[in-house]
């Protein structure tokens, strides 16, 4: 960190705000405590399970219908913070909504889910277009990685602290339940994301950008509807974002289903919590590997790599009985799950134009966002049709195919490469 501007710092620390919300909310506590909640409202597992997915799949549809007309606006001078700051504020106001829900309510706290999982979506669209705006095309890799690899371990400094509550209150320790405990995670969890932006906010600006138009909005839509239509001239970003469609569709599929899957499997909280901490602990320095390791062999090969390590998991993951069996799975995504993300982040980075970041990176988020519904409910109707998890999370196989196939039709370069429709003016 301190070889780092203080631009490239107040970005990565991003990373180590939010990403206690991926693990607390997404992956580990609030999916348990919405099983319980189901359960109580007498809900069958699978039934909670395919509820979930269906949740995930909803929210990150009206994120994908949003993500590149807002991404496209922004790429006008000074919106890109404002709209990073309306998500950012959105995610933790219904984050820490959570938190006063009762038990009785699941539907009212998949709705709150849902927000949250907007405003957090929505937040990193443009988080992540100020990739350009922090750093050089050469430090790319290394940032985006490093802003992973800091995310896992600020994730579980105060996740540490809500397994403790949990554990405590399991125990009898503290005159608190379970529910309360879990609570007020939620708490900590709206509280930590939030001073730990401050630092985004203060620092981070926009370099990159068009100047304003009389209507930027009206402007913005024939852009849009520009770039739209002219996508497939700009080659490389058309077969990457493609591929991406695919292998980012099972990643972020086993992310969220992965603590609904251990709990049908019979997993006891405790273990699941205990799993998911360890998992964050390993997968930080996989993430700086791969980084690294960019470096000598490309991040495409290694995006290669962490297809490969995601086919794997997805073939084991329906063998698995057992809970040893799921740590040795959790392991395994530790592995990748970081790399794979931070380099796809980065290598399209390198591939668009500066000046229109946002609006690529609105694609980036549309085509992640659309994927991402299309595997939990691959995932939730399967587990309907044929009563089993695990054949739901065999089917996510094929995501990882499709993608990989895709990503050796992707050029190998940087924005040098870009074939980019000519002459398409700044306003139409």
């Amino acid at each position: 960190m301190k070889k780092m501007s203080r631009q490239e710092k107040s970005w990565i620390l991003y990373d180590w705000a939010n990403s206690v919300y991926s693990l607390v909310i997404t992956t580990a506590i609030f999916p348990i405590y919405f099983k319980a909640a189901a359960k109580e409202a007498g809900l069958a597992g699978t039934t909670s399970t395919a509820y979930w997915g269906y949740a995930n799949s909803f929210a990150t549809l009206m994120v994908s219908i949003l993500a590149p007309i807002l991404g496209t606006i922004a790429d006008y001078k000074g919106f890109k913070k404002r709209f990073f700051t309306f998500f950012f504020l959105l995610g933790i106001t219904f984050t820490g909504m959570l938190a006063a829900v009762p038990t009785s309510q699941w539907i009212l706290l998949l709705g709150c889910y849902m927000f949250a999982l907007i405003g957090f979506a929505g937040a990193n669209i443009f988080y992540d277009a100020f990739l350009i705006d922090v750093t050089t095309e050469d430090r790319m890799n290394r940032i985006s990685t490093r802003g992973f690899a800091l995310g896992y371990i600020g994730s579980t400094i105060p996740f540490i602290g809500c397994m403790a509550l949990i554990i405590l209150s399991q125990k009898g320790v503290i005159p608190l339940s379970v529910g309360v405990t879990s609570q007020i995670s939620f708490a900590i969890t709206a509280l930590w994301w939030g001073l730990f932006t401050i630092p985004m906010l203060k620092n981070v600006e926009q370099h990159y950008f068009i100047e304003r138009d009389p209507n930027p909005v009206v402007t913005s839509f024939k852009r849009l509807a520009y770039t739209f239509k002219n996508i497939r001239q700009y080659r490389t970003v058309f077969f990457f974002l493609l591929a991406y469609f695919f292998y980012i569709d099972g990643v972020d599929t086993i992310i969220t289903m992965s603590t609904a899957y251990g709990t049908d499997l019979g997993i006891s909280a405790t273990n699941l919590i205990i799993i998911l901490f360890v998992t964050q602990i390993v997968a930080c320095p996989f993430a700086l590997l791969y980084g690294k390791l960019s470096e000598t062999f490309t991040g495409k090969k290694m995006l290669y790599v962490g297809i490969i390590i995601y086919i794997i998991i997805c073939t084991y993951a329906y063998f698995i009985k057992t809970t040893l069996d799921f740590w040795i799975l959790a392991m395994l995504v530790a592995t990748s799950q970081g790399g794979i993300q931070a380099l796809s982040r980065s290598y399209f980075a390198k591939l668009i134009p500066k000046e229109s970041a946002n609006e690529f990176f609105g694609f980036y988020n549309i085509f992640g966002k659309f994927a991402a519904i299309m595997g939990p409910v691959l995932v939730g109707v399967t587990t309907q049709l044929t009563g089993k998890t695990n054949a739901g999370v065999l089917s996510i196989i094929v995501l990882f195919i499709i993608g990989g196939f895709l990503l050796t039709r992707v050029p190998e370069g940087s924005s040098t490469s870009v074939t980019e429709p000519s002459q398409k003016p700044e306003t139409l």
